[in-house]
């Protein structure tokens, strides 16, 4: 017999609750989280049947173990009226278990969420996470705000700045398993192109770390200068004038790096976590999308809710989030227009230092002592132009190649 037509479901004694890779099922509750509507693979999975679902709270189905930290991090987000991603672990009916990745959106007065079955690295860390956190709550009696905060800590160790952009990845990353896993390919193409524009802008965010870090390493050329200077005096009165609009200079670079390179505001960081923020739209339309389709597959009657309706909701509630990733998109672009303007300001920098470089060539000739020491900042100048151009070069190649990229995909 066919999935549709076969009503006993096998399920075991113990363990996890029969859940395919290929399923998506999914709930909506009103604003108290009182279940309203939900498919076929819920009830199946929870093993609860529609009579007991509907009307019934949504924590019907929470498993014990889970940290109430990561309720209090989701309900935080959905007040906010932003989507969130998490994985869960439910207890069916029976007492059998079932790990889910649920996004959990907004929705009118209430809340939409679709699950997916987790297969990915992520899962097992995620789970190490929970215990910690759920161990923390029962035995030391910390609220659920402090254990928010440990899973946020445990979160930023695996290398994510903030639960968002973790959130954003570890769903993409579910994705992709599937897909290697099962016959699902819808958005895989999208997904897939925003991943590539990812890598790129995590090379640009490479390219001017290093940028910084070789100018950290002449960053002492000004007191260098100053020394050098102090010991001519006072022939050496034009080199005290070169220290000090080197020292000017070397302060607008820093600034310059600050903005774009470091914190997570800078320009460079944003590309990037806006980019993880459009996978995590992109990859929201794909799973409503896919829970709208669920309905064709089961063909059952589910109560009292109109199913055509509920699909078409769905449907409309993905066409909504791809829209906002395209939003987000050109909104890239544009910054990656910004970044290319100040890579000029950048280079004017550089050509300050040549000229730095070149007034110290000469000083170095009109005060034969200072030499020496003249000539190896120059040498360190020049280093540091040569690998400035070099690495700015790449960055405003890796820049077009996004807002190229873009193009194609909008």
């Amino acid at each position: 017999m066919s999935f549709v037509e076969r009503r006993d479901v096998y399920r075991p004694a113990a363990g996890e609750a029969p859940f395919n890779l290929d399923e998506t099922f999914f709930s909506r509750t009103d604003n108290r989280g009182v279940i309203v509507a939900g498919n076929y693979v819920f009830s199946r999975v929870s093993n609860y049947s529609f009579e007991e679902l509907i009307g019934a709270p949504h924590k019907i189905v929470r498993h014990p173990d889970m940290p109430k930290g990561l309720f209090y991090l989701m309900w935080k987000q959905l007040e906010d009226g932003q989507a969130i991603g998490a994985y869960v672990d439910n207890k069916a009916k029976d007492g059998l278990n079932y790990w889910v990745y649920a996004v959990t959106l907004p929705y009118r007065d209430g809340y939409i969420s679709v699950r997916i079955k987790p297969t990915s690295k992520f899962l097992d860390a995620i789970k190490v996470i929970y215990a910690k956190a759920r161990k923390a709550e029962t035995e030391d009696g910390i609220p659920p705000k402090e254990s928010a905060a440990l899973i946020l800590k445990e979160i930023e160790g695996l290398g994510f700045p903030d639960y968002r952009i973790f959130s954003g990845v570890a769903l993409t990353t579910e994705l992709q398993a599937r897909k290697r896993n099962s016959r699902i390919t819808s958005a895989a193409s999208e997904i897939e192109a925003l991943g590539e524009l990812i890598v790129a802008a995590d090379e640009l965010q490479k390219e001017t770390v290093t940028l910084s870090e070789e100018f950290s390493v002449i960053g002492s050329v000004a007191n260098n200068m100053r020394v050098v200077a102090s010991r001519l005096e006072p022939s050496g009165g034009a080199i005290s004038t070169l220290s000090q609009n080197y020292w000017s200079m070397s302060e607008e670079m820093s600034a310059w790096f600050q903005e774009f390179v470091f914190g997570k505001e800078s320009e460079f960081m944003k590309i990037r976590n806006t980019l993880v923020e459009c996978q995590f739209l992109i990859c929201t339309s794909q799973i409503l999308n896919e829970a709208a389709s669920q309905f064709d597959l089961e063909r059952r009657h589910l109560g009292v809710f109109d199913i055509d309706a509920e699909k078409s909701e769905m449907n409309d509630l993905a066409r909504h989030y791809k829209k906002e990733s395209a939003r987000q998109l050109a909104k890239i672009a544009d910054d990656t227009q910004k970044i290319t303007k100040a890579i000029s300001v950048m280079r004017r920098y550089a050509l300050g230092l040549s000229s730095t470089r070149v007034m110290c060539n000469i000083e170095s000739v009109r005060v034969p002592s200072g030499m020496k020491h003249l000539n190896s900042i120059t040498r360190q100048l020049e280093g540091f132009q040569k690998t400035a151009e070099k690495h700015l070069m790449r960055v405003e190649d890796l820049s077009c190649q996004i807002q190229i990229k873009i193009e194609m995909m909008t």
